[in-house]
């Protein structure tokens, strides 16, 4: 081993143009593997996490109108969801593992410095959990809120701004329609790019009893709902890929097994068909999600493919400059050999000064790669980029690939240098 890696860098100092480039198509191969997986994780991460702004695994039922006639009533009549439409669903499937109601209004807020219109959201705890309302100042809505109907709010970070600019909101009064209640938290700034009712960051949540009796929805009966949002059970998520295998049509026209249960429970309560998919309209994230994933994932496979072929072109680079090494070096094997160097021995020489060149300008490689990300990720990163990650994974993928390149490009050199015949190697003129 010590002899091969003398004659290693014994060559690289003899031909040293030469072994530079031959080395660069490996590092620059190793280089784009790394930088190429690197990007392709920081970009799903980036995105997972503003998908995630929205929710984790959530699923948004409004109401809508039937078209099919069922029950001797008509189509076209309109849905309106209750609170006991909400009990329901959490009482009559093992499909939803939390569920919560949602009414939402604009209304006319003012603190004791500002005033602005915004979105109030009357909902009740567990909702905190579906829709990521992650506190940053204060504490969240609790069932003893709830419970007591208490007029507390917890606001968005631009509300909180637009309210009270730079000073502390927590403990203040604000004016919902001119009934007073006390902030009691303050939101996160989120960076909230989907949404079924604008962004989180503008909107004011209180609990969903006090809604119910201070700021009713407009123009519709005492107690309805604007939407209900749901949290599927895991095994409904484990579920989609096998039911996205097995479609048949557009995924838009799929009978979605989570959406059919609702539709399942609430039919008999409204008096629709159970079939009728304008009855009420679902939109589950964790579909969004997955398809997502899948586009990623195809992503990184072409990224994959890319940094294969560049490592594969650098191993032929490689290979080449053995191939040149092993004619230069004729008369030496023709010498080794009648001295009593066997076969074994020549191929060994010659496949770990092949190897042994691959690894060190993969090593190399590693480093510049590993450098260049971290000196990106010092760099300010735009929404949906979170850095150049490398995974254990990808790094692991890297070496392996680099490991096979370097087999692969230093086998077939090494064997055409050790069957060479002796007496044929001692009269070769270079």
């Amino acid at each position: 081993m010590r002899e091969a890696i003398t004659q290693v860098f014994q060559n690289l100092r003899a031909n040293k143009l030469r072994s530079f480039l031959t080395m660069f198509g490996i590092l620059w191969g190793v280089i784009s593997v790394v930088v190429l997986s690197a990007t392709g994780e920081g970009f799903q991460r980036g995105n997972q996490h503003v998908l995630e702004e929205l929710g984790r695994n959530v699923a948004i039922v409004w109401p809508g109108r039937t078209s099919i006639q069922a029950g001797g009533e008509r189509a076209g009549r309109r849905i309106m969801f209750t609170i006991d439409d909400v009990r329901a669903l959490q009482r009559e499937t093992s499909m939803i593992r939390v569920a919560s109601p949602e009414i939402n209004r604009s209304a006319s807020i003012k603190s004791a410095y500002n005033a602005a219109s915004l979105s109030v959201h009357g909902v009740e705890p567990q909702y905190q959990e579906i829709r990521t309302i992650d506190i940053e100042r204060g504490r969240g809505l609790r069932f003893s809120d709830e419970e007591q109907a208490l007029r507390v709010a917890v606001i968005g970070a631009d509300a909180s701004r637009q309210l009270f600019g730079s000073r502390e909101s927590l403990g203040e009064i604000i004016r919902l329609n001119g009934i007073p209640y006390t902030v009691i938290g303050r939101i996160r700034k989120k960076d909230q790019d989907s949404s079924y009712s604008g962004p989180d960051n503008d909107k004011v949540f209180v609990p969903f009893s006090a809604m119910s009796r201070d700021l009713p929805r407009v123009g519709a009966p005492a107690g309805t709902l604007s939407q209900i949002i749901v949290a599927p059970q895991q095994k409904v998520i484990d579920q989609l890929p096998r039911v996205l295998e097995s479609r048949t049509g557009r995924i838009e026209d799929i009978d979605w097994p989570l959406e059919r249960e609702i539709r399942r429970i609430l039919a008999p309560r409204h008096h629709f068909d159970a079939e009728d998919r304008n009855a009420i309209a679902v939109w589950d994230t964790t579909l969004e999600t997955l398809l997502f994933g899948r586009m990623i994932q195809t992503m990184k496979q072409f990224f994959r493919a890319v940094g294969f072929v560049t490592l594969a072109l650098g191993g032929i680079g490689v290979m080449n400059i053995m191939l040149v090494a092993v004619r230069e070096r004729t008369r030496e094997i023709g010498v080794r050999k009648a001295l009593g160097a066997t076969t074994r021995h020549v191929q060994r020489q010659f496949f770990l000064e092949g190897f042994l060149l691959t690894m060190f300008s993969g090593a190399i490689g590693f480093a510049a790669a590993l450098a260049l990300c971290a000196a990106v990720n010092l760099l300010p990163m735009p929404t949906r980029f979170e850095g150049m990650i490398l995974t254990w994974q990808a790094g692991t993928w890297a070496v392996a690939v680099l490991t096979f390149i370097g087999v692969a490009t230093s086998t077939y050199p090494a064997r055409r240098a050790a069957l060479l015949p002796p007496v044929e190697a001692l009269r070769f003129e270079a």
